[in-house]
């Protein structure tokens, strides 16, 4: 008979999956991490204890997605920073051009009683401190959601967008 204390999670497995679709299908990939003492994330980019990290292969450099830390190097503000999340902080993982990904409920060992939270998404998230920890469940974030977030998640400040109304700039390429 399998123990379920001998089960290993999922989650590393379903981060690792839909990292690599991301990237296959030309997506940037990013996750939304829940920050605590075991998070090794520049604090002066976390935002109501949380922290978007685009873990592209273009914004990170030696990215290890392992079995219980996920760790790379990437740029915030222009520095060079050492970034280790643990697996059981990451929350979510989404593409962040059509916010499809998946979420997941934040591990709560040191709740006794587990109740089932309603279908959820990034915007409006049950005390996760209830949550049972199989209770995994897809999402896809509206325009809006996934605008908030993709902002939220550069390691490179973006300059200020002007008006989106009219024609895109064209480059003129001049001999």
């Amino acid at each position: 008979m399998i123990d379920s204390q001998t089960i290993t999670s999922t989650r590393p497995y379903l981060i690792r999956a839909l990292h690599e679709w991301c990237v296959d299908n030309g997506f940037t990939p990013h996750l939304v991490v829940s920050v605590d003492a075991s998070v090794q994330v520049p604090q002066e980019f976390v935002k109501d204890g949380e922290i978007v990290l685009n873990v592209g292969l273009d914004a990170t450099s030696a990215l290890k997605l392992g079995q219980d830390f996920i760790e790379f190097k990437g740029r915030f503000g222009g520095k060079a920073r050492d970034i280790m999340v643990p697996v059981e902080r990451v929350i979510a993982i989404y593409a962040r051009e059509n916010g499809q990904g998946m979420s997941f409920p934040l591990y709560a060992p040191h709740v006794e009683k587990l109740t089932t939270p309603t279908p959820t998404n990034l915007v409006s998230v049950p005390d996760r401190s209830k949550v049972e920890v199989s209770d995994v469940r897809n999402f896809q974030l509206t325009k809006v959601e996934s605008e908030r977030l993709a902002d939220d998640s550069d390691n490179e400040p973006e300059p200020p967008r002007t008006s989106t109304s009219g024609p895109r700039p064209i480059l003129k390429r001049i001999k």
